[in-house]
């Protein structure tokens, strides 16, 4: 099996892949490539609908050159925690920020995102956010600020009473429930259009669909996330094989409670 880094004909073999709606696990096959290699390799390239080989490699290129600029000579990847691959784990950090962006995130904020949600600890100060990421701390500061509007970060202060960005279990769901009460938002201003623009005209009927489209969207992001919740809370169970498998504790094969 061949090692190293993709080269400009196997990019191109994957863009045609792509096109052709094969599978990462298939594409993987006919470069004698493992599945992880394609998958990494797409993700952090524009995602499977916007993936482009000379784009790729260029892209691969230059990330190459600023990590050797970064590098002092003779400098060894920092060890890991846990015994964890340090190359392996640079590589999900570039899957990680690039699944952040694709969900709409800016590029600064996904990867402060991204920074936090891969350390084991869960939280960071804006020093430290600065020197892993080499960037300004007003990078650091408007990224945060953007996360804690969307509920996916919050502050405390430590011992040394340094002010602390922390992601725990339930940034996700505080998040989700921001996300209900944006929606919430848009399915008001939407009724108040009807009353404007008269439930009997077209641009009325539209944002009548619209308010009772986003309505039930509310409503049932909020009662699945309520409903979740304990999810966060809950170690996995793990089968004999030491993966994880489904929890007989969450309830969700259960049949429903009965007031």
């Amino acid at each position: 099996m061949p090692g190293g880094r993709l080269t400009q004909q196997e990019r191109q073999q994957i863009a045609l892949g792509l096109a052709d709606g094969l599978a990462y696990a298939e594409i993987a096959r006919r470069l004698d490539r493992p599945t992880s290699t394609v998958t990494r390799e797409v993700m952090r390239n524009g995602g499977p609908t916007s993936y482009r080989a000379d784009l790729a490699h260029r892209a691969t290129e230059h990330r190459a050159h600023r990590r050797r600029q970064a590098a002092p000579r003779g400098s060894e990847a920092s060890p890991q925690a846990h015994g964890r691959d340090p190359e392996a784990v640079r590589q999900y950090e570039e899957v990680f920020t690039t699944v952040m962006l694709q969900s709409g995130m800016p590029q600064m904020t996904a990867r402060v995102m991204s920074c936090l949600c891969l350390t084991d600890t869960g939280s960071l100060t804006s020093a430290e956010l600065t020197q892993r990421l080499q960037v300004s701390p007003a990078s650091v500061s408007k990224a945060i600020t953007f996360l804690e509007s969307q509920g996916l970060v919050r502050r405390e202060r430590d011992e040394r009473r340094r002010e602390r960005y922390i992601v725990d279990n339930d940034i996700w769901y505080r998040s989700m429930m921001a996300s209900a009460r944006s929606t919430a938002q848009i399915v008001e201003t939407a009724r108040q259009g009807v009353s404007v623009f008269g439930s009997g005209t077209p641009a009325g009927a539209r944002l009548e669909n619209i308010a009772r489209f986003l309505d039930f969207v509310s409503e049932s992001i909020a009662r699945a996330a309520e409903q979740a919740r304990e999810i966060l809370h809950s170690m996995p169970a793990t089968a004999s094989d030491g993966t994880a498998g489904p929890d007989p504790e969450d309830g969700r094969s259960a049949a429903p409670d009965q007031d």
